[in-house]
């Protein structure tokens, strides 16, 4: 009899340990649930490549201010034959620039939001988001007589909250794989070798064509001339979305570098 309450007390001892880790594992998953959620599918989140087979890259440029850089660029593009690229327009920009603009629209390269005040939207309230979007939106959709619908947040900054909005106004929010980190202008070669040797299929490479860029104009010419030699095929965003799966990333996921456009 001593012995059958023996075995019943080690059982009751592993039965309060499993019960305590329980709680335990209850109360982290409970306290940590906003971090857990982002993993949910029915989250929104931001495009950074697509896993595809195909060599397939889709060069893209932020302008957020000055007019001397990319005129260059896009005559650099036009001698290249580079038909397909994307350009993430700062409104206010494009309000100043509309012969720019029409210039971009007219040689047939995409264009996308880069937002109206060039500041942090994750430090702004859900209506203030939503303002600067819907802004950003009215002004590029009269300028360019078409509504973008892909959006490369100011600074590359975001959280849920932004990701969430900028889904209710139809917009993919789209980052990128490989930065050329020209805006640092650490040297032509700097540039060409962190975009060609980071460079995969499906990729979204970020450029700048805003005047804060002094070597992208010089580097660009042996960056195209490179990726062919590799085979690679130059396509705008939305035509690198049609691909069959989008590597999407969540702010939990990945924490963006801060960027001077």
């Amino acid at each position: 009899m001593n012995f059958f309450y023996v075995l019943n007390g080690k059982k009751l001892k592993q039965a309060l340990i499993v019960a305590v880790a329980v709680v335990f594992a209850i109360g982290i998953i409970y306290s940590e649930r906003d971090n857990v959620s982002v993993f949910s599918q029915d989250e929104p989140a931001a495009i950074y490549s697509v896993q595809t087979d195909r060599k397939v890259i889709a060069l893209t440029f932020d302008i957020s201010w000055g007019e001397n850089r990319t005129e260059p660029i896009l005559k650099l593009l036009e001698d290249k034959g580079v038909k397909k690229a994307t350009f993430f327009l700062s409104s206010p920009w494009a309000k100043d620039h509309p012969e720019i603009v029409s210039r971009i629209v007219k040689g047939g390269w995409e264009i996308g939001s880069h937002g109206h005040k060039h500041v942090n939207y994750s430090s702004l309230s859900d209506e203030e988001i939503r303002t600067q979007i819907k802004t950003a939106d009215q002004i590029l959709s009269e300028v360019t007589g078409q509504h973008p619908n892909l959006i490369r947040l100011p600074n590359g900054d975001f959280d849920k909250r932004v990701l969430r909005i900028a889904g209710e106004l139809h917009y993919n929010v789209i980052q990128w794989d490989t930065d050329s980190m020209d805006w640092m202008n650490k040297g032509v070669d700097n540039i060409i070798n962190r975009v060609v040797s980071k460079a995969h299929p499906g990729d979204i490479v970020l450029m700048h064509a805003s005047d804060s860029v002094k070597q992208t104009h010089e580097a660009l010419p042996v960056i195209i001339d490179q990726l062919r030699a590799k085979g690679y095929e130059f396509v705008t965003v939305s035509e690198l979305l049609k691909q069959t799966q989008v590597d999407n990333k969540t702010p939990a996921e990945d924490q963006t570098m801060k960027q001077v456009h």
